[in-house]
């Protein structure tokens, strides 16, 4: 079979092209000033859709640092990779403030969060070394999983009897091979809003010999008592010896940051190839990107409004009988039930009649039969943006359950 030919045929319907429904389904575009209101297919929507969680895409303080860095260093400066001559004074500043705010010795910056996981776990480990991680880690995770050329072990979604057995196997191969073992987990899982259980995990390094990393992409700026993730949500900083976080969520920008101590960090930054051979990050993201930092550690009032947010729609979510499931962070999933065509509908009636814009999700990523709508909450949302999404979620629940999106009309755009 021709390389191809497998293309189309591994798409299934998405493989018969319509420009429209590409729109609409699966690159759907918003446009205008990001926040809480934009524009889909050419009408204002209310928009649950963006990981802006603190509201800084549009802050004055940060388009002012933007623009002006932007203006003062233009988009190329430093041109290069960190190790040639893309390096700075304010790339190593905003490395030491991301340190220090997370409790950790030294810090590399990322250019991209995705890659930048990916390239921790391979630099990390070696042919000997054994990986155990929680099954639903996200994608970033598993890439870098099928980069390791040794063994890893899978323990059931934030279940501490599985993890405690993988660990026996894992150590008794390490103990075989000569080599360590990483566990990998998340400290928010970025589709359903549970947390890693990291107070735990910590706990068995007193049975274990063992590191752990920690994916934090959406528990930095949104989680513990100042804003430096989940593990402060716990009171186990220490235990994490490796942190990643990211700059695409609360942070409003782009790339990411590994953090761990000075010789780890040096280590990282010699050896991730992904870096090496990569260019720097681009000035004005990097001052944007300081500005960004000091507004989540001067500006408490911003993640309190976040809460304020999440709690209200929660609760209002919970009072009406919604399941969303096991969240404690602001990510907020509701789970329905129904097939992909009711899934379709529903997702239409929601954008085109109510002017609601949530991410929908389906079979393959979550069982048959179930349709979960994810809610991202922000700090530039308001307690009448929640209302009125209550009261629209509370009728299409209704016409759900009265089967009144089963019908086909959608069928027309596809």
């Amino acid at each position: 079979m021709d390389i191809f030919s497998k293309i189309k045929e591994s798409m299934g319907p998405l493989g018969q092209y319509n420009k429209e429904a590409h729109g609409y389904f699966t690159f759907p575009k918003l446009e205008g000033e990001i926040g809480p209101k934009m524009r889909f297919r050419g009408k204002e929507v209310l928009n649950w859709s963006l990981n802006n969680y603190l509201g800084l895409a549009n802050h004055p303080e940060v388009r002012k640092a933007d623009a002006d860095a932007a203006a003062e260093w233009g988009l190329g400066y430093p041109m290069g990779a960190r190790m040639m001559s893309g390096q700075t004074s304010k790339h190593e500043e905003l490395e030491a403030r991301l340190a220090e705010f997370v409790g950790k010795e030294d810090a590399f910056l990322l250019n991209f969060g995705y890659q930048g996981m990916v390239s921790i776990i391979d630099t990390l480990c070696g042919r000997n070394d054994v990986i155990v991680y929680d099954s639903e880690s996200h994608a970033c995770i598993l890439d870098g999983l099928r980069l390791h050329i040794g063994k890893r072990f899978v323990y059931a979604h934030n279940n501490m009897e599985s993890l405690d057995k993988q660990l026996q196997h894992a150590t008794r191969l390490a103990e075989k091979q000569n080599g360590g073992i990483l566990v990998i987990t998340e400290g928010v899982f970025g589709m359903a809003g549970d947390l890693g259980q990291l107070d735990e995990i910590v706990a068995f390094k007193k049975k274990y010999n063992f590191r752990l990393l920690v994916d934090d992409a959406h528990g930095f700026g949104t989680m513990g008592k100042t804003g430096a993730g989940v593990a402060e949500h716990f009171g186990v900083s220490d235990g994490i010896d490796v942190m990643f976080g990211t700059f695409a969520k609360s942070m409003a920008g782009i790339g990411g940051f590994v953090a761990s101590t000075e010789e780890v960090v040096n280590y990282l930054r010699y050896n991730m190839r992904s870096q090496i051979y990569a260019k720097s990050l681009p000035m004005p993201m990097v001052v944007g990107l300081l500005k960004r930092l000091v507004l989540v550690k001067t500006k408490p009032e911003l993640r309190e409004k976040l809460w304020q947010i999440v709690q209200k729609l929660q609760a209002g979510f919970r009072e009406r009988g919604f399941d969303l499931g096991n969240t404690a962070s602001p990510v907020t999933p509701v789970f329905l039930s129904g097939t992909v065509q009711e899934a379709t509908q529903l997702t239409m009636d929601l954008r085109e009649n109510y002017n609601l814009f949530c991410s929908i999700v389906i079979y393959p990523v979550i069982p048959k039969g179930q349709i979960m709508l994810r809610i991202i909450p922000t700090a530039a949302h308001s307690l009448e943006d929640v209302d009125y999404t209550l009261k629209a979620f509370s009728e299409i629940s209704e016409k759900l359950k009265a089967g009144k999106y089963k019908s086909d009309k959608i069928a027309s755009i596809l």
